[in-house]
């Protein structure tokens, strides 16, 4: 656990150390975000430097090496999804920029691209790691075996969040601060169902979300309204994937999608919206994802991702309030 402290403060100082250098490069190469038009509000971001989103990811994964102890598979794994969804998301945003416009890769590659990530990491999940099967009843420590379905599912778990997050990054500060949270209410889960003695392989993987809470932490510090950088979808699908694969190697995918309440909000929102003006040519929101709805009603946007932040959390308490309850 003192492990996990010290990676915190680390990926923190290093995160705020470097993004400055990360933001100047980002400028002198003009990598500035493309908005959409639709968006009337954040017609001043225009010019905005986006992939910031590196910074974080190194800034995780240097004190996570550097401090990395005994059994490392499970976390190792963790951290080389969220690198592989990052270069996804990298390539995506290298597209967007050269372009000038917000359409990178195409929906079908990026889908495509993700899945194929995601069969790996399940079929890893199932045959290769002491997960196998099975997951943990939410608000309990109690194992349940899926048998046969826990491939689809955890195939499931990966497009699922790595989406949600993804769509979730529309505001400045809202992807991080709501991920920031999400993980030390996620880490909190994790060492009640183990009993308060974690494994070495769970030791690990708290020390890998100490820094990239910590690391978020430190981009907060230029991320925040108004930001002076974007994470990108190199940093929303890089978060994505690290919270996928959290959920599926540790067994925690429902606890996972209840604190995530509000990752979850965002993408019904979106689904609802698009089948209701299918089938009916009328809108539920004035605008999805959800925030930009409440944008759009004249909410500011500080308040919106103060919102969903305090919702996170309330999710959160109660999740591991419960687990320590039940266990």
């Amino acid at each position: 656990m003192i492990r996990a402290a010290i990676g915190f403060v680390l990926s923190l100082a290093l995160c705020a150390a470097l993004m400055p250098f990360v933001i100047s490069v980002l400028g002198k190469h003009r990598a500035a975000q493309p908005i959409l038009g639709y968006v009337e509000s954040h017609k001043a971001k225009s010019g905005t430097p986006t992939m910031g989103g590196v910074g974080f990811l190194v800034s995780a994964a240097l004190p996570f090496a550097f401090l990395l102890r005994g059994d490392p598979s499970t976390a190792l794994v963790c951290l080389i999804v969220a690198v592989g969804y990052g270069a996804i998301g990298l390539t995506d945003d290298i597209m967007k920029v050269k372009s000038g416009h917000n359409k990178g890769l195409s929906a079908g590659w990026k889908l495509l691209l993700q899945f194929l990530v995601a069969c790996a990491v399940s079929a890893y999940a199932v045959f290769g790691s002491p997960v196998g099967t099975t997951i943990l009843a939410p608000f309990t420590d109690k194992p349940l075996d899926l048998s046969w379905f826990a491939l689809p599912y955890y195939v499931f778990v990966f497009l699922a969040f790595t989406n949600s997050v993804n769509l979730t990054d529309g505001l400045d500060g809202l992807a991080a601060s709501v991920t920031e949270v999400f993980l030390m209410c996620f880490a909190a889960v994790l060492i009640i169902c183990a009993g308060f003695a974690p494994t070495d392989t769970q030791l690990n993987e708290l020390l890998l979300i100490a820094c990239f809470a910590g690391a978020l932490a430190g981009f907060l510090c230029y991320n925040r309204y108004p930001a002076r950088v974007f994470m990108g979808d190199t940093g929303s699908l890089s978060l994505g994937g690290l919270l996928a694969s959290l959920s599926v190697l540790t067994g925690l995918g429902l606890s996972a999608a209840i604190i995530g309440i509000m990752y979850v909000l965002g993408s019904l929102s979106v689904i609802v919206q698009v089948i209701s003006f299918k089938l009916t040519k009328k809108r539920v929101l004035l605008m999805s994802p959800l925030h930009h709805h409440f944008e759009r009603k004249g909410i500011h946007e500080n308040r919106i991702v103060g919102a969903y932040v305090a919702v996170t959390a309330a999710a959160g308490v109660v999740t591991a309030a419960l687990t320590l309850f039940f266990s």
